[in-house]
């Protein structure tokens, strides 16, 4: 008999580019809602966000190192979020991540989700001689003792939404007015590491990753274009 081949799932990768918080999570909250009835498959959505800082569910204001009318004059937003972890930043020179992924045709297992989500971060890095690791006791990526990948994610009827911010070349002073994560540890950025490979390359670079974690064909116009633009 011929051999018959496992067919994987799909899952549609779009790059939004420069979007508001506000925007991109009302985009995700249509995605989640439509993924739950089944419309659209698995999405990895991409964005890159101005100045924003986060807190999740699990937040602690003192982590917010100042007042409103500090961020404010500074140019940040401030978001409360029903994801999981403390406050974290997000802006120019960060590659987001937001997978809207179904766990019941995956696993449905909440930690080894977020093992997952680490893992296509460290073998993306590694495709830039970069090496990622883990913390015991934490979620995300570290390089030689500093952050490069935070990592935070909400789940609805097994309907991921949020998800990662790996730092490609962010200004990391913006890092200053937060304790990420609720963490002491140095944060860092690709660029600081010597990489200097293009957004368009990381993005590449994370969305084969993702596709090879997670059993998913990755697909998509805007995919078709970030290919061209690192080659």
């Amino acid at each position: 008999m011929p051999e018959v081949l496992e067919t994987l799932a799909s899952c549609e990768f779009l790059d939004a580019g420069r979007t508001s918080y506000a925007r991109a999570l009302a985009l995700q909250t249509n995605m989640v809602e439509r993924r739950k009835r089944g419309e659209i498959p698995d999405q990895l959505l991409i964005v890159e966000h101005p100045h924003v800082v986060t807190m999740g569910r699990n937040g602690h204001m003192e982590n917010v190192l100042a007042s409103p009318e500090i961020l404010d004059r500074a140019g940040i937003e401030l978001h409360y979020t029903d994801r999981g972890g403390d406050v974290t930043y997000h802006g120019p020179g960060q590659i987001v991540g937001y997978p809207i992924f179904d766990l019941r045709e995956w696993k449905r297992d909440v930690v080894a989700y977020l093992r997952a989500l680490e893992q296509v971060l460290i073998e993306a890095l590694a495709e830039f001689g970069i090496h990622g690791e883990r913390q015991p006791g934490a979620t995300g990526v570290w390089v030689q003792g500093a952050k490069v990948a935070a990592i935070g994610v909400h789940i609805s009827r097994w309907v991921t939404s949020h998800g990662f911010a790996l730092n490609l070349d962010t200004d990391l002073d913006y890092f200053k007015y937060i304790v990420p994560c609720g963490l002491t540890q140095p944060v860092t950025s690709l660029r600081v590491l010597g990489c200097h490979a293009s957004r368009a390359e990381v993005t590449m670079s994370v969305a084969r990753a993702f596709g090879r974690v997670f059993d998913r064909n990755m697909y998509g116009a805007k995919m078709e274009k970030a290919e061209m633009e690192s080659e």
